[in-house]
């Protein structure tokens, strides 16, 4: 973009030290790239891809090497997105005293090596569908084009945040696919869970963007937050966050039957309301001092925990000892 994009870099004030969850490279070249996508937030969808994987196992067996594929091909598609985010926004980033030390305003990385970095993940992920199989070979071409997409979308739009929320659903629907290589039964199923993960991702990016009302305003920057205030944007998200359980209740609803048949899988539900209800104690409409706990922890524990709960259900029921004291104890 540079000085073409409206956004000149020379006007950028000086920035007052790191960005949160980031590390300091001291000139390593690994690290560099590390901060570029922030890789530790893979974290943060990567469980809700597996979810997906152990959802489709209830329908086709999981192999060892389909897993591997599975999570090579998130972090590949997660690193494209991020990256290339960071290229499209550079000329913002570097006016934004909150951004401006990543790595591409602060010269850290220049952009070409971003531009191949970008490239060579976009290309394994495509590898890496087609690895799998036949439909998400085919497939992968289009969702690469919406998570990269994204990164234009608060130019134009305030509803940025659900582009966003719609990237990480394929996450789910992409694992749940790459097992069983078919749409899932009910149908509805896969919808609802993908809606689960739209919410969940927008809803938490509504959150993030309340710390740039200010700037976004200042360089007609699209977002809830900017465009309705932070009073009317955290009723918003919180609807956000409703609907992901509710939608995840729903998953649960056409996965499992029987007296004890999702069990754990409703704990984990539960365990997200709470979790959520609690990130979104965090941050008042006058207050976000505690945001990056409510955005960086507490996301990241909470797809963790819905994960673990989903791979317990899936493991308790295929455990003949465990399936025995079941019906014992019925």
């Amino acid at each position: 973009m540079g000085a073409a994009s409206g956004f000149p870099r020379e006007e950028a004030p000086r920035a007052e030290g790191r960005e949160g969850q980031t590390f300091e490279h001291r000139g390593s070249r690994w690290l560099v790239y590390v901060n570029f996508v922030k890789l530790p937030h893979t974290l943060f969808a990567l469980p809700f891809a597996l979810v997906g994987v152990v959802l489709a196992s209830y329908r086709a067996p999981v192999t060892w090497g389909a897993l591997g594929w599975v999570v090579l091909a998130f972090t590949c598609a997660r690193f494209a997105a991020m990256g290339f985010n960071r290229i499209v926004d550079r000329a913002i980033d570097a006016r934004n005293p909150r951004t401006q030390r990543r790595e591409i305003p602060s010269g850290a990385l220049r952009v070409t090596e971003a531009v191949v970095a970008v490239a060579v993940a976009a290309a394994l992920f495509v590898v890496s569908a087609w690895q799998l199989n036949r439909l998400c070979g085919l497939l992968s071409p289009l969702a690469l084009g919406w998570v990269l997409f994204y990164s234009f979308t608060k130019r134009f739009t305030r509803w940025c945040h659900l582009v966003l929320g719609v990237g990480m659903s394929i996450a789910p629907v992409g694992g749940y696919l790459a097992i069983t290589g078919a749409w899932s039964e009910p149908w509805w199923m896969l919808i609802a869970l993908a809606l689960a993960v739209a919410t969940w991702g927008a809803g938490f990016d509504v959150l993030y963007a309340l710390q740039d009302i200010d700037f976004d305003r200042s360089l007609s920057l699209h977002s809830i937050p900017s465009a309705l205030g932070a009073r009317r944007a955290l009723f918003i998200a919180r609807g956000l966050h409703v609907t992901t359980v509710l939608c995840l209740a729903a998953v649960g609803a056409a996965t499992f039957t029987g007296t004890h048949a999702g069990s754990f899988f409703a704990a984990g539900v539960v365990i997200t309301a709470g979790l959520l209800l609690y990130e979104h104690s965090l941050v008042k409409h006058d207050d976000f001092s505690r945001l990056d706990a409510a955005f960086f922890t507490m996301n990241g524990v909470i797809s963790i925990a819905f994960f673990v709960s989903a791979l317990l259900e899936r493991l308790v029921h295929t455990s003949p000892v465990v399936l025995a004291l079941l019906r014992h104890g019925r």
